[in-house]
């Protein structure tokens, strides 16, 4: 019996037919050294980097299953954060575009990603309200801060100070310390959720942007720079413009001086900039030198302001202050004593509002040196563009450069089809018609329609025909790419086309109640000899109800309807005789299909469950319940009993008509899969999501075996449920603050697994050692050691290092969680063991980072325990030498660096100036010499 042959698995080929996804943000990345051409953008749960100028995919980061929420770039350009909606970071190279690190810690999508000045740190905030500081150099977190009551939407780092500015939906805005890692201030002055936050004039201002049209201002203030100047804070003007309003009831929540908490920063509203757009603010935020700032709303325009810098402001004073003298002594007035400010309108001004073709869901701008602003645009209809701003113009004009658009549909793909021959595929969405070829995956015609629902390549492969929502059937040429005829099929909607198996015709369904038959037939062009393609309406069928969709047996006796009332009809063709109905279904029935052979019938239906039913008397075989919303697309493999089916839950299953079994699940599309098709020998499924991508799937020569399906489902299952449950408790920490910055995850348990099974083969091993040595003893001669295998595949190593190797092994990340959840038994085996290695001076590092860690979460055990006195007396003694020794080493390098850093600084400068004397002695020969030749002449 050939179990393992019964099934072949289907995986993942391809996806195309999309730019970007509206979830994430784009950003500008520098490969090979060049910024502003090169731009990261979400893609699903991948990251494609698309070349603007060429229009072309550069590199492609693979992600794993879930999808992209937020992206930011180091700042030394060589690798990119990505953050995703089930709350996992990593960490890209974008020279070799793998993944170097994992971050896990938190439980919702990751909503905000900033690295500090150095790259150094990164920080994330997320849907689960907290905010997480990661070290990007030891791979490890540092902790959590929690303060945030909803969503943390923009986390900012302050260069200067070691400060840390985040906002959420709570409407607050928080000030954390770094060094004691609590919030000291709160901002409390808007009324509704903080959208976004950017910092201008080298840190000195904070913008606000909020569900209004009004952008706050803020001063920041250092407290210790005030004390050490010894100068009362001058208060800058608040905007006398209607633009910089002022909120009275704010201030009076923001007027906190007098609280201990004031004492590192003060932070007071200026006033407002007004938007033009009424909506909430969707994006906020600087170039890299902070002198532009752009924001949007959820419509179509972006708004650049440009910031003055401090000379700017200063030149633009002194303007002022002539003006003001002039105008006093006009008047014959005394000089004025009040100082003349810039209104906050003349410090931050409007530059331009730029309009993109449709809704903007994220960008980023970068500033060239020679003045020239860039600014990608992510769009909501799967399309980037890149506008250039020259900022020295007298009125700048932003000028779009580049659009990338090919790669994909502008609206979701209503309806999928593939070509005979399984290359060619068919999509079609509300404003298109795409031919792709499944090989290169590169789309090869795009034909303007109206918004298709049904499609159907002609036999022959060279025109496809088109059913739209207005009723309408558009022939199309793919030779040409050109729309040959249009007939008014329906008067609604056309909601399902079908081709006759003889191939001489096909049926539609549509909204107007009607099934009609047409048939193919070739007619003289009026504008050429040959004869061309047409469509001739050869039946009628009305019925009470409207048509959802409709097929043919595979001997083209029968037809199957279904109609609006829930029910399939089934009609004989040559007469349009009633032959069955087949009721059963609470909800319309979205799709259906007939076996291969025209025994069997599978209907979907919009309550979620899919029916067999028998051909021969309209029997329901089997009710299945098949997904968790509406069933859209059900198709069966060529040859076979087995059927595709598509749902509103984002899964693709296949099932087996005959056994009524779930065989396997696609998971890959991330919202609504509309469509899907099955090419005809059954190797491929291409299928069409609201997420706009679309995705190919290939039959494998691998079997599938239902036993040990269900078995990864059900770890998959267990694995889910584990990273829900609640996280394990530190003794001794309350729920304050600060936290740990990791979570519990599969990989952690596995991981502490491992190192349990290392310790308990070191105890195994040392325990087999004793007894071989009480052996030898007694017989008075060497008795050869059984060598344990694990051991022998390491080299031979001893029970002690396999432990340390085990150890190393662990992620840096997750080292703090897998010691968490260690039971207490092994830790005195670890200890001694450290002690040992710490004594060899073996990873010094890393064992003292585990072990401070296990003093902090077993203190009261530990103490408590007379066997580990002398353990950790020995700790101390080994562990305070070899990192006063390790701290050695590394001033040393360090002192070592800088001498050769002054050294090479010290020689290029000597060369510069070497090179400047050579060239001033060239020039002087050459004007001695001309000298000579003028003399000579005279």
């Amino acid at each position: 019996m050939g179990l393992t042959r019964q099934y072949l698995r289907y995986g993942p080929a391809a996806l195309f037919g999309l730019v970007a996804s509206a979830r994430g943000n784009a950003a500008f990345v520098a490969l090979r050294g060049e910024r502003g051409r090169c731009v990261a953008v979400p893609a699903c749960e991948h990251v494609f980097v698309w070349d603007t100028r060429k229009g072309e995919k550069v590199l492609i980061l693979k992600g794993l299953k879930q999808e992209v929420s937020c992206l930011c770039p180091s700042p030394d350009g060589l690798h990119l954060a990505v953050g995703y909606e089930d709350g996992s970071i990593r960490v890209f190279s974008l020279l070799s575009g793998e993944a170097n690190i994992t971050f896990n810690g938190h439980k919702a999508a990751v909503t905000a990603l900033q690295y500090d000045h150095l790259g150094g740190r990164l920080v994330s905030g997320s849907k689960d309200t907290d905010v997480i500081m990661w070290d990007v150099i030891n791979e490890s977190g540092l902790y959590r801060l929690r303060g945030h009551k909803d969503a943390v939407t923009q986390v900012l780092f302050l260069k200067e100070k070691n400060l840390l500015v985040t906002s959420g939906k709570d409407t607050l805005v928080k000030w954390w310390d770094l060094d004691t890692q609590h919030c000291f201030k709160t901002l409390v002055g808007h009324r509704t959720e903080v959208w976004g936050m950017a910092l201008i004039s080298k840190e000195k201002r904070l913008i606000t942007g909020s569900a209004d049209s009004e952008l706050r201002v803020w001063d920041i203030t250092y407290i210790q720079e005030v004390k050490d100047s010894d100068e009362p804070e001058s208060k800058k003007s608040k905007g006398s413009s209607p633009g910089a309003e002022e909120n009275t009831e704010e201030d009076e929540t923001l007027e906190m001086d007098e609280r201990p908490e004031e004492r590192l920063v003060k932070c007071s509203k200026v006033g407002s900039i007004m938007r033009e757009g009424r909506d909430r603010i969707v994006t906020l935020t600087t170039d890299r030198t902070g002198q532009i700032l752009a924001c949007h709303g959820t419509d179509a325009v972006l708004e650049v302001f440009s910031v003055l810098s401090e000379e700017e402001v200063q030149k633009k004073l002194e303007k002022k202050m002539k003006k003001a003298k002039k105008k006093a002594k006009q008047n014959s007035e005394e000089e004025p004593e009040r100082s003349v400010e810039l209104s906050l309108q003349e410090e931050i001004q409007r530059v331009t509002n730029i309009r993109a073709s449709s809704k903007i869901k994220s960008f980023d701008l970068i500033l060239s040196p020679k003045g020239e602003l860039k600014i990608v645009l992510l769009l909501q209809n799967n399309v980037i563009e890149l506008y250039n701003l020259d900022l020295s113009a007298q009125v700048p004009q932003a000028v779009r450069a580049s659009k990338i658009t090919i790669g994909g549909h502008r609206s979701d793909v209503r309806t999928l089809a593939f070509s005979s021959d399984n290359i060619a595929i068919l999509s079609a969405a509300a404003e298109s018609v795409k031919i792709w070829n499944r090989l290169t995956l590169q789309c090869i015609r795009t034909m303007d329609c109206e918004y298709a629902l049904c499609s159907l390549f002609v036999p022959g492969d060279r025109q496809v025909i088109i059913g739209t929502k207005t009723g309408k059937l558009q022939l199309y040429d793919l030779a040409s790419g050109s729309l040959m005829e249009t007939l008014n099929a329906h008067d609604g909607a056309v909601w399902s086309i079908a081709l006759s198996p003889d191939q001489r015709g096909f049926v539609t369904g549509g909204a107007d109640k009607c099934v009609k038959f047409w048939e193919f037939e070739l007619v003289k062009d009026e504008s050429s000899v040959q004869k061309r393609l047409s469509m001739k309406h050869v039946r009628i069928l009305q019925l009470d109800e409207d048509v959802l969709c409709v097929r043919y047996s595979p001997n083209q006796k029968l037809l199957a309807v279904s109609l609006l009332d829930c029910t399939v009809k089934i009609f004989y063709i040559d007469t349009l005789k009633f032959f069955l109905s087949l009721y059963g279904h609470k909800l319309p029935v979205l799709c259906m299909d007939i076996s291969y052979d025209g025994t069997l019938i599978a209907t979907g239906s919009a309550d979620r469950n899919v029916k067999i039913w028998g051909l021969d008397f309209g029997d329901c075989h089997r009710s299945l319940f098949a997904h968790d919303d509406s069933v859209m697309y059900l198709q069966f493999v060529a040859k076979s009993h087995l059927f595709f089916t598509a749902g509103k839950d984002s899964k693709i299953k296949q099932w087996d008509a005959d056994k009524f079994e779930h065989i396997q699940t696609l998971e890959g599309h991330h919202q609504e899969v509309w469509c899907l098709a099955l090419s005809p020998n059954g190797d491929y499924v291409v299928s069409a999501s609201h997420d706009k991508s679309l995705r190919l799937w290939e039959r494998m020569r691998e079997p599938l075996v239902l036993e040990e399906e269900r078995e990864m489902q059900r770890e998959a299952e267990y694995e889910e449920s584990v990273a829900k449950e609640e996280q394990p408790v530190v003794a001794g920490e309350t729920q304050g603050e600060t936290g740990l910055a990791g979570k519990k995850t599969i990989e952690t348990i596995k991981a502490a697994e491992r190192i349990m099974e290392a310790i308990e083969l070191y105890r195994d091993e040392m325990a087999k050692l004793t007894e071989h040595k009480a052996i030898c003893k007694a017989v008075g001669k060497e008795v050869p050691f059984p060598v344990n295998p694990i051991l022998h595949a390491y080299g031979n190593i001893t029970p002690s290092a396999y432990v340390l190797e085990v150890f190393k092994k662990v992620r840096s990340s997750e080292l703090e969680e897998s010691l968490l959840v260690l039971p207490f038994s092994y830790v005195p085996d670890l200890l001694r063991l450290f002690n040992e290695y710490i004594h060899l001076g073996l990873e010094v590092e890393l064992l003292c980072r585990a072990l401070l860690f296990l003093l902090k979460i077993h203190f009261g055990q530990i103490t408590s325990n007379h066997m580990l006195v002398t353990v950790i007396e020995n700790l101390k003694k080994t562990t305070i030498s070899r990192v006063s020794e390790a701290r050695d080493v590394l001033g040393f390098n360090m002192a070592g660096l800088q001498y050769l850093k002054r050294e090479i600084e010290a020689k290029d400068e000597v060369t510069f100036f070497a090179d400047a004397t050579d060239r001033f002695e060239e020039k002087k020969k050459k004007r001695k010499k001309k000298e000579k030749t003028i003399l000579a002449v005279l």
